[in-house]
């Protein structure tokens, strides 16, 4: 039960009381801490801010998103600054959309052991074992839609007995799915093409002189395509 809207949690071992309306990051910082890494758009998008975190008297740990998640009563937190993923090193111009290449660059994935942890320990809710399944038979298409919404905090990789880095494999489905698959899209090409001509320099130049206030007006103000 919280006291006088403050609630009780531990960073790191040490005890803080907090207001119980904050976030693990804004409660972090409402006790002191500098927030140097570990954090980023804090509006849930970038991954930065992988956590774990444990309720006394719950011997469940719990992952999450220190941006997105409330603190509770008797929170015991750890913050996971990074999580070392294995990235595998390769020329997009050069791979295959083939089941080959997922098993020539991250054959851990058919080590799957199907125990779902990656799947419960997501923090966006994602189907991770569903798109692993996609991606050890090679259906990138599938692969790259069912991971989508991956934000690449680690936090699925650091719960899997099999030591499978799901996010860099979920990238690697999403960039065959976008070079290969996917339909090419003329506007896209026709505008990075004006990007690479300089078309619109004049254009950036004048914005990067606006005060960002002025900017801000504009932002909000655009036509937005329906």
């Amino acid at each position: 039960m919280s006291k006088n809207g403050m609630v009780h949690i531990y960073l790191m071992g040490k005890q803080y009381e907090v207001p119980e309306e904050l976030t693990i990051m804004t409660a972090m910082e409402y006790a002191g801490y500098e927030l140097v890494r570990g954090v980023g758009c804090r509006n849930g998008f970038c991954g930065a801010c992988a956590t774990i975190y444990r309720i006394k008297g719950d011997q469940e740990l719990k992952t999450c998103l220190a941006c997105q998640t409330k603190v509770e009563e008797d929170m015991y937190i750890a913050t996971l600054p990074f999580f070392p993923l294995v990235k595998k090193v390769y020329d997009i111009e050069e791979v295959t959309p083939s089941q080959q290449i997922m098993m020539q660059l991250y054959p851990e994935i058919y080590s799957c052991v199907g125990c779902n942890a990656c799947t419960k320990a997501c923090p966006q809710g994602i189907n991770v074992m569903q798109y692993i399944a996609y991606a050890q038979r090679g259906e990138f298409e599938k692969c790259a839609e069912e991971s989508f919404d991956c934000v690449m905090c680690g936090i699925c990789s650091s719960r899997c007995p099999a030591g499978i880095s799901h996010p860099q494999v979920a990238l690697l489905a999403r960039r065959i799915n976008g070079k290969y698959i996917a339909p090419e899209s003329a506007e896209l090409k026709e505008r990075v093409q004006e990007i690479q001509n300089g078309t619109f320099e004049d254009l950036i130049s004048s914005l990067m002189n606006k005060p960002v206030d002025e900017v801000k007006k504009l932002y909000n103000q655009r036509d937005i395509e329906k």
